[in-house]
Parts: C-alpha cells; sequence; structure tokens
C-alpha cells in the first residue's frame, strides 16, 4: 500500500483547504485510514479517522467541527476538508492507513504513511 497526500497550501485564518490522499496497491475498504499532523518542534497529532466503510468518523478536540473526513473507496482517495482555518492548524499534514475496523487514534498502530503536505495558515 502506498499513500500519497496533497492539496496544502497558504491560506489566512478562517480559510478552507482540501486535503487529498491517494492510494495505491492493496488498499481497499478493509482498511481504516486516517490524518494526523506535526507542526514546528512538536509531537505528531491525531487529526481524524475514518472506518474502512467511511461510516464511522473521529475527530481531535481541536478540529471537531471545522474539518470533514471523508473517503471514495472506488476512488481509492481520502479527503480531508478543513474549514474556519486557524494558524495553530499550520503543521505538516500527513495521511496514513492500517488493515482493520473501526477508526484508529494512534499513530503507531498505523502500518502505512504518505509524506507530508504542509499547510499554513497567515493570521
Amino acid at each position: 500500500v502506498q499513500l500519497q497526500a496533497s492539496g496544502g497550501g497558504l491560506v489566512q485564518a478562517g480559510g478552507s483547504l482540501r486535503l487529498s490522499c491517494a492510494a495505491s496497491g492493496g488498499m481497499t475498504s478493509r482498511y481504516a485510514m486516517g490524518w494526523f499532523r506535526q507542526a514546528p518542534g512538536k509531537e505528531r497529532e491525531f487529526v481524524a479517522a475514518v472506518s474502512g466503510g467511511g461510516v464511522t468518523t473521529d475527530y481531535a478536540d481541536s478540529v471537531k467541527g471545522r474539518f470533514i473526513i471523508s473517503r471514495d473507496n472506488p476512488k481509492k482517495l481520502m479527503y480531508l476538508q478543513m474549514n474556519s482555518l486557524k494558524p495553530e492548524d499550520t503543521a505538516v499534514y500527513s495521511c496514513a492507513a492500517v488493515r482493520g475496523s473501526g477508526t484508529v487514534r494512534t499513530a503507531y498502530e498505523y502500518d502505512y504513511w504518505g509524506q507530508g503536505t504542509q499547510v499554513t495558515v497567515s493570521s
């Protein structure tokens, strides 16, 4: 399984961005997926997760109500719609996948990672 994240950029506070994660290889609906982010000088943190079928989602409290995670399994794509962005959302965002059901919050449980995409929110 290979993952490729894209869609990052520079946006003003209050703006929106949509990140995409393209999967290839053996990726199917049997894989849970998630987004993580890491800001300079900080540890990687959980952002959002989605179950294999896309029905169940989970969000960090810091993004709940502003971000929406979704996936399109036939196209092997996962998205993170980010609205009402804040300067504290600035980070490198990475997507991840692991075979299994439900949603997964902890980074060490994921087996596959894509390279990150930079999101910068100016005040």
